[in-house]
């Protein structure tokens, strides 16, 4: 974390704005109106993985790679997105040669501003043995990946079940940040976490022992009615929105927490400058995973 929370200060932050708008905007040009289009391929995806390229100075052209790296990490095997578990471990092996090329290449380069750089030039991380440099990858692309993807298509669908919120955010431009922690909460792109308890104590009257295997589910905690009133509501005016769990808490808090912000805010303040709505136009596809709450599938149509 140490090696590199740099990358997501907030002067680096200042820098990136101007960044993902000019894509955004670039990416909205392109999209039909009135017409029938996938949300999750056309724009969170790929908003998502131009973002998360950057962050490594990864291959541009490659950067899909990125977005099937990490659906195969945390897909069901099984599922339509990996057959079984060796099929898993074969496609994160290629994962780990390709950033492994990138990471020697990098270690007695310049100090440049990405994150292979900073992990191969840091005393820290520089030496760390495959399976230790793979998991901070993993932690990294998935971080960086699902779960702002997944909350930029969880914001369609939320405005799609509450229409008057819409209609609300646009007589309300400065319910925006509220708005965006809203459907963090709302969505709750990851599930759940598993921590191992380092002490004997007791939650909610349950003893819970030292080396016990406890499960959070994020998901039930920000619908916990005696924080939330009537939880399963999209209120973007919810007083306590900004009290999710989604981005977890203390030294596990969420690296790229006010990266993703940025991205949610920026979206939506260029859709509400160009369009009336978003419909969502057929059956809505979800990821086959207890871990990521997420879609694959949006098909949608632009009303100007």
């Amino acid at each position: 974390r140490k090696a590199v929370n740099k990358i997501v200060a907030p002067a680096s932050l200042a820098n990136f704005e101007k960044l993902i708008r000019q894509r955004t905007r670039t990416l909205f040009d392109s999209l039909p109106i009135n017409e029938e289009f996938d949300w999750v391929d056309r724009v969170s995806i790929e908003l998502t993985t131009m973002m998360l390229a950057t962050l490594f100075d990864f291959p541009f052209e490659d950067r899909r790679k990125l977005t099937r790296w990490s659906d195969v990490t945390t897909a069901e095997a099984g599922s339509p997105i990996v057959e079984s578990q060796a099929q898993r471990i074969a496609e994160l092996q290629e994962c780990l040669a390709y950033f492994s090329r990138l990471k020697q290449e990098r270690r007695n380069g310049p100090a440049n501003f990405d994150l292979v750089t900073m992990l191969a030039q840091d005393a820290a991380t520089a030496d760390q043995p495959d399976y230790q440099f793979l998991g901070n990858l993993m932690l990294l692309i998935v971080g960086g990946n699902d779960t702002t993807r997944n909350t930029m298509s969880g914001s369609i669908n939320a405005f799609n079940h509450y229409p008057h919120q819409l209609t609300l955010l646009r007589e309300h431009p400065e319910l925006l940040d509220n708005m965006v922690s809203e459907v963090v909460r709302w969505q709750t792109p990851l599930s759940h976490m598993r921590r191992t308890a380092v002490e004997d104590t007791h939650i909610a009257g349950q003893p819970v022992r030292k080396g016990d295997k406890v499960v959070m589910w994020y998901y039930s905690g920000n619908r916990d009615e005696s924080m939330f009133d009537d939880a399963d509501r999209f209120d973007i005016r919810r007083a306590n929105a900004n009290r999710t769990i989604s981005f977890g808490f203390g030294l596990h808090r969420c690296l790229g927490m006010r990266l993703a912000e940025l991205q949610m805010h920026i979206l939506w303040q260029e859709i509400l400058a160009r369009w009336q709505r978003i419909e969502i136009v057929g059956k809505v596809g979800r990821v086959e995973s207890n871990f990521v709450n997420g879609y694959s599938k949006m098909p949608v149509r632009i009303i100007a």
